[in-house]
């Protein structure tokens, strides 16, 4: 059975979705969501096989929901969309399928066929990597908060620091864990803003006041929150270029 989540603001949208789809034999409904934050939120909780994601939501939007997760744990990804610009560039991202706005119900059966054909061959997380290509670094990060998701900028993080399989985040107010690895969160904040000092740990470039040399080439990196890093030598010509030395 696969499990499918449909993911639209508009209700009229959802429920032509939740129509047609739920006519189709080995197709479960498991859920909606009518923003983007809770599109996330249902993806994490529902674990569904397939979404089908609008582009264009107010808030966070489809492109920006599949860059933030994780490609080893994603579903596949129908972008759905009422502008041609937007279908070019689902198309561009290698999703498995795109619907455009206004779309007829041979045009949705024909999704569920190329899902079908996707999940037998197992390559699930590919769009989201192409996502995270496609849509550059991104502004906003979402973050656990107790049971709830929340979207903090990426230019109040500090630092993130490796531990396991998870990255502990540590911005301006407070400190999150997110079950990522580091070059996964890198990549989708984007290596202009953040750069790696050590094989566990990266550091907002901006936040860096100063630095001090210790043995061996390595150095302490002074933060202008006061705390302090280890930069190891083999990262050190990355950060001294990044700086501008």
């Amino acid at each position: 059975m696969i499990r499918v989540l449909i993911v639209d603001d508009e209700t009229p949208a959802r429920k032509k979705l939740r129509q047609w789809l739920g006519e189709q034999e080995g197709l479960e409904l498991v859920g909606e969501a009518g923003d983007g934050l809770a599109a996330t939120q249902a993806i994490d909780s529902l674990k569904p096989d397939v979404v089908y994601l609008d582009i264009q939501m107010p808030g966070l939007d489809g492109l920006e929901v599949a860059a933030q997760l994780e490609p080893e744990r994603a579903p596949l990804i129908v972008f759905v969309t009422a502008y041609d610009e937007h279908a070019v560039k689902a198309f561009d991202l290698n999703a498995v399928d795109y619907l455009l706005k206004p779309y007829d119900k041979d045009r949705l059966l024909r999704t569920v066929a190329r899902v079908r054909e996707r999940l037998d061959t197992g390559t699930r997380a590919q769009s989201v990597r192409t996502a995270r290509g496609q849509t550059g670094s991104s502004d906003r990060l979402l973050v656990p908060v107790g049971e709830r998701l929340e979207l903090i900028e990426s230019r109040l993080i500090h630092w993130l620091e490796a531990d396991d399989n998870y990255v502990h985040v540590h911005a301006a107010s407070r400190s999150y864990m997110l079950r990522r690895t580091l070059q996964d969160l890198l990549t989708q904040l984007g290596e202009e803003r953040f750069v790696r000092i050590h094989k566990s740990t990266a550091v907002n470039v901006s936040e860096i006041q100063s630095l001090t040399p210790l043995f061996k080439g390595d150095y302490e990196v002074h933060l202008r929150n006061g705390h302090t890093l280890r930069l190891s030598r083999r990262y050190r010509d990355e950060l001294f270029s990044r700086m501008g030395r």
